[in-house]
C-alpha cells in the first residue's frame, strides 16, 4: 500500500505540466508561497539553550546516518554507545544532561511535529529517518513541557523536512564500504508554484562485525549483519494565499543481528500525517497523525566458554499503536507580543506476546502483557520583547490514564493459566511549564536564564515488557509512577564579530521517581516475570528510584572564515543518584550509562564544490549498570568526510568512521563480556544532484 501512494502521487504530479499549477493558482487569485515548516519558531526561544544543525551538516557527515549527526551535540546521547546497525533497537532511546539510567528516551523527538518515540517502547528506530529528507534539526537542552507537551525532561529535538529551497529534482547518493557494506539514499522532488512533492528513500546493508572483543570471542561468536531500508512520500499545497496543506506517508523495515545464534530481531512500522498551517493574521496550525509498530527479537544465553547459544526468550510479536491530534492558534497582539494556545492528545496501545522458560531448546510457556496509555493536554507559550529584554513563559495542564493493563501466562502444552491478572487502571493530572528571560545587555552578548518543571509517562514497555541482555534478565512493573523533573539553566550567547559564536550554560536537573533497572538478585534462579537466570547473570527490575539529581554546564563554539569553518561542543555533566529502601544501596551513585564529559569538533573546509571534514568525538568513562561495578572505558574517534567535484552536478565521496580504529566499549555484561562499537568503516561512493 505504501509503494503503491508513492509511486501514484509521483506518477500524478510528473504529469501535471509545468506551468499549469501556476496558472491554476493564479487564476483563482493571488500567488500561493508555501514552506512547508510549521508556524514560526518563538522568539522566547532565545532564553533557552538551543543548538541548530543544518542541512548540509546532516548530509555531509561520515556514517550518514541520524544519530551521527546527533552527536554533534554534546550531551546528547543514546543509552548504549553503539549505532544502529548492531544496538539492539530497545537500547536506542536518547537523552540529554545526564538524565539516562534507563533506555527509553527523556528528551523528546519530533518531526513536522510529530512525536517519534516508539509508541510501546519510548525508544528511536533511527534507520527509519533517512538524512537526505532533512532539512534542519533543532536541540532545545532543558526540560519543562511548553506546546511540545509530556516527554521533554531532559530536552526537545525537533527536525523539519527538506523545504523547497533545499530540494533538487533528483538527489542521488550510493556507497560501498566496509565488510560488503551497501548505503544508498535518494530524493526525488517536483517543485511548482503552489506546493511540492517529495519522494524519498534509503536503502543499507552489511555483513557486520563480531560485537564482542576479540580477545573474548568463542565459537558461538560471529558477525553482525543488518538490513535496513524506509521511503517516505511528502506532499505540500497551497489551498488559500495564506494556508498550507501538508500530507506525509512514511515506511520503515530494519533487521538486525546481535553476533551469536537466536539473537535476531525486527522492526517495521508506517506513519502516516496531515497537517493544515495557517500564516496569516491569525497563525493557526492543526495535526493528526497516527503510527503502527510492529517488533520481534529472540535473545540467547551464552555458555561461559562461549561455544554454544541457547535461545532463552522469543518475543516473537510486539504490536503497538499510536494516534494523536493537536491544535493550536496564535493571535495577532503587535509585533512584541507572540503567543499560543491550543491543545493535544496522544493514545497509545500495545503488547508484548512472547515464548519463555525453554527446556531442551523448546518453549514451555506463553506470555501476553499489555495495555493502553493517553494523555490530553492545554497548553499557552508565549513571550514579550521591551527593549534589551525578553521573557518567555509556558504553562501546560495535562490529564494522563494508564488503562486495560493485563498479563497472562500459560502453559503451551496444555494451556492452562499460570497468571490471569488484570492490573487496575490510574489516572491523574500534571501541573508544568517553564519560565525564562533574555537580556542583551551589549550588542555581541545576551544573558540568559530559565526554570522549568516537565513530566513523562512510563512507557508501555516499562510497564509491561520484560527483556534479557545475555545471561541478564529485567522484569517489568505495571505500578511505576511518571517521572519528574525541576530544573534551572543560567548562560550566555557572545557573538563578538559576525563569523563567531560563543555559548555556554550551567545547569541544575532534579528528577524525581526515575525509572530505572534496578539489581535485585544474582543467578541462578527462578525470578518473577523473567523465568531463570543462569549463574552470570543479573535479575533486575524495573522500579522509581527518589531522584536523580543532575548539574554541569554546556559550551558550544563556532567560527566561520570564508571557506574554513569549525564547530565544537562540550559537555560536563555530575550527575547522582538519591535512593532509599529496597534501592538505598544506589544512593550516591552514578546512572547507568552515564558519562561525565562528552565533547565533539569539527573542522570543516569547503570551496568551489570541494568539501573535506574532519571530527573528533570524545565520551567519558560510563557504567554499564546501577550498581557502577561494571566501567565502560573512555574512548575517543574520528570521522572524515571528503567530496571531490568529477562532472557538472557528480560528486566522488570518501568517508571514514572510527578512522584511528579506537575500541569503543558499548556493553559489559554480568559475566565479564565486553562490546565494542562500530570499529574502523571506509566508504567510496558517488553522489548527483541534478
Amino acid at each position: 500500500m505504501f509503494r503503491f501512494t508513492c509511486l501514484s502521487l509521483c506518477t500524478a504530479l510528473a504529469a501535471v505540466p509545468s506551468g499549469l499549477m501556476a496558472q491554476t493558482v493564479s487564476e483563482t487569485g493571488p500567488t500561493v508561497v508555501v514552506t512547508g515548516r510549521g508556524l514560526n519558531d518563538q522568539p522566547g526561544d532565545r532564553a533557552l539553550d538551543v543548538v541548530t544543525i543544518d542541512r548540509d551538516r546532516i548530509t555531509q557527515n561520515a556514517a550518514q546516518r541520524l544519530e551521527n549527526v546527533l552527536a554533534d551535540v554534546a550531551g546528547l546521547q543514546q543509552f548504549r554507545r553503539s549505532d544502529s546497525r548492531s544496538a539492539h533497537p530497545t537500547s536506542q532511546g536518547i537523552t540529554l544532561r545526564g538524565l539516562g539510567g534507563n533506555a527509553s528516551s527523556r528528551a523528546l523527538l519530533v518531526l513536522d511535529g510529530v512525536p517519534q518515540a516508539d509508541p510501546f517502547g519510548g525508544w528511536v528506530v533511527f534507520p527509519a529517518y533517512a538524512t537526505g529528507r532533512l532539512g534542519r534539526i533543532r536541540v532545545t537542552r532543558g526540560g519543562g513541557s511548553g506546546f511540545w507537551g509530556p516527554g521533554a525532561l531532559a530536552g526537545t529535538i525537533e527536525m523539519d523536512s527538506a523545504t523547497p529551497d533545499q530540494l533538487a529534482p533528483l538527489d542521488l547518493a550510493m556507497s560501498y564500504g566496509s565488510r560488503n557494506s551497501v548505503d544508498a539514499q535518494a530524493a526525488a522532488s517536483v517543485v511548482r508554484e503552489g506546493g511540492f512533492l517529495t519522494l524519498s528513500g534509503a536503502y543499507a546493508r552489511g555483513d557486520g562485525f563480531t560485537p564482542i572483543i576479540a580477545g573474548q570471542r568463542g565459537l558461538a561468536d560471529r558477525p553482525a549483519p543488518y538490513e535496513q531500508y524506509s521511503g517516505a512520500a511528502r506532499g505540500v499545497v497551497g489551498i488559500a494565499p495564506s494556508t498550507e496543506l501538508q500530507m506525509t506517508l512514511a515506511g520503515f523495515h530494519d533487521a538486525r543481528d546481535r553476533g551469536t545464534a537466536f539473537t535476531d530481531n525486527r522492526s517495521d512500522g508506517a506513519d502516516a500525517s496531515i497537517r493544515l498551517v495557517g500564516r496569516g493574521a491569525w497563525g493557526w496550525s492543526a495535526l493528526a497523525y497516527v503510527q503502527t509498530r510492529q517488533f520481534a527479537s529472540r535473545y540467547a544465553s551464552v555458555n561461559a566458554a562461549r561455544t554454544a547459544a541457547t535461545l532463552t526468550l522469543d518475543q516473537y510479536n510486539v504490536p503497538a499503536t499510536g494516534l494523536g491530534a493537536r491544535i493550536e492558534v496564535s493571535p495577532p497582539l503587535g509585533d512584541a507580543i507572540a503567543l499560543r494556545l491550543g491543545g493535544d492528545i496522544r493514545d497509545t496501545s500495545g503488547r508484548t506476546q512472547e515464548r519463555y522458560s525453554y527446556a531442551a531448546g523448546a518453549p514451555t510457556r506463553r506470555r501476553e502483557a499489555g495495555g493502553a496509555t493517553r494523555t490530553m493536554g492545554l497548553f499557552a507559550d508565549g513571550s514579550v520583547e521591551a527593549g534589551i529584554l525578553t521573557l518567555a513563559a509556558a504553562a501546560r495542564v495535562d490529564d494522563w490514564r494508564i488503562r486495560n493493563g493485563r498479563l497472562d501466562e500459560s502453559l503451551l502444552a496444555t494451556g492452562a493459566a499460570l497468571t490471569d491478572s488484570d492490573f487496575l487502571d490510574r489516572s491523574g493530572q500534571e501541573f508544568t511549564g517553564r519560565l525564562g528571560v533574555s537580556v542583551h545587555a551589549v550588542q555581541p552578548l545576551a544573558l540568559r536564564a530559565a526554570a522549568y518543571r516537565g513530566w513523562r509517562l512510563p512507557t508501555l514497555n516499562e510497564l509491561y515488557r520484560p527483556f534479557r541482555a545475555g545471561a541478564d534478565a529485567t522484569a517489568a512493573n505495571a505500578a511505576l509512577n511518571p517521572e519528574h523533573v525541576e530544573g534551572v539553566e543560567g548562560g550566555f550567547d557572545l557573538t563578538p564579530v559576525a563569523s563567531v559564536r560563543l555559548s555556554g550554560t550551567y545547569f541544575l536537573n532534579r528528577l524525581t521517581d526515575a525509572i530505572a533497572n534496578v539489581t535485585i538478585a544474582n543467578g541462578p534462579g527462578t525470578f518473577p516475570g523473567v523465568g531463570f537466570v543462569a549463574a552470570n547473570g543479573v535479575y533486575r527490575m524495573r522500579r522509581n528510584l527518589d531522584a536523580i539529581r543532575s548539574q554541569g554546564f554546556e559550551l558550544e563554539a563556532n567560527w566561520t572564515a570564508g571557506p574554513v569553518s569549525a564547530r565544537g561542543s562540550w559537555s560536563h555533566t555530575i550527575a547522582r543518584v538519591e535512593a532509599s529502601g529496597a534501592a538505598a544501596s544506589l544512593d550516591g551513585l552514578r546512572p547507568a550509562q552515564t558519562p561525565r564529559d562528552q565533547l565533539s569538533g569539527t573542522l570543516a573546509v569547503a570551496h568551489r564544490g570541494y568539501t573535506l571534514s574532519g571530527t573528533v568525538r570524545h565520551i567519558g568513562r560510563q557504567f554499564e549498570d546501577d550498581q557502577n561495578l561494571r566501567s565502560l572505558a573512555p574512548a575517543t574517534t574520528l570521522d572524515a568526510y571528503a567530496a571531490l567535484p568529477i562532472l557538472r552536478g557528480w560528486l566522488i565521496e570518501a568517508r571514514a568512521e572510527n578512522l584511528a580504529d579506537a575500541r569503543v566499549e558499548a556493553a559489559y555484561s554480568g559475566a565479564g563480556v565486553i562490546e565494542r562499537a562500530t570499529p574502523r568503516t571506509l566508504w567510496i561512493g558517488v553522489r548527483t544532484r541534478l
